[in-house]
């Protein structure tokens, strides 16, 4: 017996559909490439989501054709978001931080066939269009009297000419919410990139998820500033869940440091902002310099690689702000796992309840998830056994776009890479990516613990910990450090930090200063490179 309820599909072009409906005056505020503050409403993202709609259609390409975008947090942005995924086409965000080899190989293997792009990004197009002969139209993210007489593109439109011509009405066609809406490409650390294939249907389940109390808790009442990159993994979902909510959105554009990012917190109310580590210490330490105070910011989510301690003490203790830390990954459409306290911790001290904020949180419905040995055994939820963290779930990927490195699955799970522990309430801790664990005389030992205790360190400023090939132990860590401007700590003053934090064995045998630690497009170290970069380093005795 079937249940008697109506068979709607879940699709992306409702989400837009319904904001303009019930809470069109919600607000969306961009930061553009120009400089200015733009605004206006959800209403009118709806309104040319629709006029997009029909340019995409004047083009005539086919259902689940790709098209590319090249740009910045802001308002054409997300109405890409919404018309190119409405129409039954596939949005495929590209990563600018890329090197042009590297996008114009993504391109080709998407086989996408538009690119719009904010004019920041025109000497990356300039480098890449000869190389990319499936797409044929090319879109500056612009006013027509922006658009350069020179730009050296072939064919080359302004974004406003193109949806200006177009009627505000459209009939968002009907399909299978199962039919693919998004991709998005790993960051290739093996090998190409693979690209994660998101449908209608995964992306809504997700964009409810998100919106769950214990979760990312969004309303209409919350001004919501995503610092993470619209590139990142569809900015965690938020543009969706903040058109499902009424939620004000606030858009940086390409002006990404401390200062701008505060000012815009203050000048926009912002309540709830969410981002990686690096551009939060980046604003921290404009405050910490200029002595500033957040008037509405409340909370903050924290993902893309592990929240420092001394990160989330600052944000609590010295301003106010509870920070979430959230773990997910681009194969998750991200969000795995977000960390808030039970009824049970709220008595704890702060201490305690700093060891379970360290966590990157328990579950969500919608993702379950596991720890195996070596064996692929289960381990127990005791919050001492770590192993390998394999996910499923249904936004979790199936299978890489074009069948890339064959089936991803282990009897229906996916690894995630990251090795891990989970407590008895669930609360689940990374303690190494599989591939940055440091084995050292038969015992493991954790990159992010010997990091954290390194960022504590009031002269720190990023900390690297990588291990290094050791006659005896097999490997040894080390850490590699950038110190804060005017901020002085020797080796031996940082080594000595570590006493009494950790295990005597887990210290490192060396610090090594760097003038900077390379970081991936999306903020995370990279330390492959950090590898090459310290190729002829040699431990010290060895």
């Amino acid at each position: 017996m079937l249940g008697l309820m109506q068979n709607q599909q879940l699709l992306i072009s409702a989400l837009i559909e319904f904001a303009d409906r019930h809470h069109g005056e919600g607000e969306i505020v961009s930061r553009r490439v120009e400089g200015d503050i733009h605004r206006y409403t959800y209403k009118d993202v709806a309104a040319r989501s629709r006029q997009l709609a029909n340019a995409l259609d004047g083009f005539k390409l086919p259902f689940s054709a790709r098209v590319a975008t090249l740009a910045w947090n802001g308002y054409r942005h997300l109405e890409l978001y919404f018309g190119v995924s409405g129409t039954g086409r596939v949005l495929h965000t590209l990563n600018p931080r890329l090197h042009p080899d590297q996008i114009s190989w993504i391109v080709n293997h998407a086989e996408d066939s538009v690119l719009c792009f904010d004019m920041t990004f025109l000497p990356i197009v300039k480098a890449i269009h000869s190389r990319c002969p499936t797409i044929k139209h090319y879109v500056a993210m612009c006013d027509a009297d922006k658009l350069p007489a020179d730009s050296g593109i072939p064919g080359l439109i302004s974004y406003e000419a193109w949806i200006g011509a177009q009627s505000s009405r459209y009939q968002w066609p009907s399909f299978d919410e199962n039919s693919a809406s998004s991709m998005c490409y790993t960051s290739g650390t093996t090998g190409n990139p693979k690209a994660a294939l998101y449908s209608h249907r995964s992306t809504m389940l997700h964009a409810y998820a998100v919106a769950l109390p214990d979760v990312m808790c969004v309303s209409a009442r919350d001004s919501i500033l995503p610092v993470v990159p619209m590139f990142h993994v569809n900015a965690w979902g938020i543009p969706y869940t903040a058109a499902m909510t009424g939620a004000k959105l606030v858009f940086p554009g390409p002006a990404m440091d401390g200062k701008s990012i505060f000012e815009l917190i203050e000048a926009e109310k912002v309540s709830y902002a969410a981002g990686v580590p690096t551009v939060w210490q980046m604003m921290l330490s404009h405050m910490q310099t200029n002595k500033l105070r957040f008037s509405t910011l409340k909370r903050t989510v924290i993902g893309g690689s592990a929240c420092p301690p001394a990160m989330i003490t600052a944000f609590n203790d010295d301003y106010g702000v509870e920070v979430l830390h959230a773990w997910g990954m681009t194969e998750m459409s991200p969000l795995g796992t977000l960390c808030t306290l039970k009824n049970k911790h709220l008595e704890m001290s702060a201490a305690d309840k700093m060891k379970v904020r360290l966590k990157q949180g328990r579950g969500i419905f919608g993702v379950d998830m596991k720890i195996v040995d070596g064996n692929g055994s289960e381990l127990p939820w005791d919050g001492k056994a770590y192993g390998d963290l394999l996910v499923k779930g249904p936004w979790v990927i199936d299978a890489y776009f074009k069948g890339e490195g064959g089936s991803p699955l282990v009897d229906g799970w996916f690894p995630t890479g990251d090795v891990a522990t989970i407590d008895a309430d669930g609360y689940m801790q990374i303690t190494d990516r599989s591939k940055d664990v440091i084995k050292s005389g038969g015992e493991w030992i954790s990159s992010i613990d010997v990091e954290n205790i390194a960022m504590a360190h009031p002269a720190v400023a990023m900390a690297a910990c990588i291990g290094m090939k050791h006659p005896k132990w097999d490997e040894r860590p080390i850490i590699a450090v950038v110190k804060k401007p005017g901020s002085e700590v020797s080796r031996d003053e940082l080594l000595a930090f570590y006493e009494g934090k950790t295990a005597k064995w887990q210290i490192p045998d060396d610090v090594v200063f760097v003038d900077g630690i390379p970081l991936g497009g999306t903020g995370k170290m990279q330390k492959t490179k950090l590898r090459e970069m310290l190729k002829d380093y040699k431990l010290p005795g060895v």
